[in-house]
């Protein structure tokens, strides 16, 4: 059965898909698995011995995509994505196919009336739901992500304080409510013990140039540094992360990382904490409870809507850097 799966991005997203691809390969007899992705995160999936093949759609050009994808006369497709491109993929291809159930209104009665009708499921779980008539089943492995020894980030790149072993922070996200503020991730860096990888695109420097500043030589800055795969190998390398609600997050998961999940604007309910099932005490939790204004989103804004900015300015940082220090 020749299969194909869609899921276009982000990062965590796509990472969150692994134990489809895997369930889909050891599971149904004889699947050879293809992935649409975009190209910027093909890397994530290339290199998996669950994957056949990876079918990148370059900029916004559907259309050659999708005259790509049915030259390869799939026999089914399972959609973990959902949307609008989505939908006009599966329409050309005209094959059977199943869909992501995305919980949008589940997700807006929460963050626009407090209702909460979240189902207690992981995403992960919901997305192997999308398969499951073709069998597959959580296998209880957890995510996955591989990267092979041409791109993996050495000790010899890391200065020689930082080979015996150090503590990552993932200093982005997505959106500006996902991100404690400057002075924040400062405070949080100086209460970290030891030495300290800032880990981030290069849109991330200004803030990890003021981190390193402030907290001195014991600071390694590979924000902007390495590229996807290169970053996610530092991740694997430490002996623990702390991460926003992002794709760091889930690659310290996929590796099996001890990680602290740092939660502003958007909420674990949602479905998307750090699912580490073989070693579940490694996944770790800092969210501010009790507050009205939160979910305020989905996915996350540019600022507060409240202008207070309580769910980050009020966290527990030193409860954080304990957890990281363990």
């Amino acid at each position: 059965m020749k299969i194909l799966v869609l899921r276009f991005s982000s990062i965590g997203d796509i990472v969150l898909t692994s134990p489809v691809l895997r369930g889909l390969k050891e599971q149904v007899p004889g699947a050879e698995v293809h992935v649409a992705t975009k190209a910027a995160f093909a890397d994530l999936l290339r290199f998996s011995p669950h994957v056949h093949q990876v079918h990148a759609l370059h900029g916004g050009d559907l259309g050659d995509l999708i005259d790509r994808l049915k030259r390869e006369r799939f026999d089914r497709v399972i959609d973990l994505h959902h949307n609008l491109r989505t939908a006009r993929i599966k329409r050309a291809l005209g094959v059977k196919a199943h869909s992501f159930h995305k919980l949008n209104i589940e997700k807006w009665l929460l963050v626009n009336l407090r209702i909460d009708r979240m189902p207690r499921v992981h995403i992960v779980d919901r997305y192997l739901a999308t398969a499951a008539h073709l069998g597959v089943k959580n296998d209880g492995r957890g995510l996955e992500l591989f990267i092979p020894a041409d791109r993996e980030v050495g000790p010899e790149a890391l200065p020689g304080s930082h080979r015996a072993g150090y503590v990552a922070m993932a200093i982005g996200a997505a959106h500006a409510t996902k991100r404690l503020p400057v002075h924040r991730l400062v405070e949080l860096a100086a209460l970290v013990p030891g030495p300290l990888v800032l880990i981030g695109g290069a849109g991330d420097r200004e803030v990890a140039q003021a981190i390193a500043t402030a907290v001195g030589g014991r600071v390694f800055d590979a924000t902007g540094r390495f590229d996807l795969l290169g970053s996610a190998s530092l991740i694997r390398g430490a002996r623990a992360v702390i991460a926003h609600d992002s794709g760091a997050m889930h690659i310290a998961c996929a590796f099996q990382r001890p990680v602290v999940s740092i939660w502003g604007s958007t909420v674990p309910l949602f479905g998307m904490g750090p699912y580490i099932p073989l070693h579940p005490e490694r996944a770790h939790l800092s969210e501010v409870e009790g507050l009205s204004c939160r979910p305020c989103s989905k996915i996350g804004f540019a600022q507060c809507p409240k202008g207070h900015f309580h769910c980050m300015e009020r966290q527990d940082l030193r409860r954080i850097a304990d957890l990281a220090s363990r």
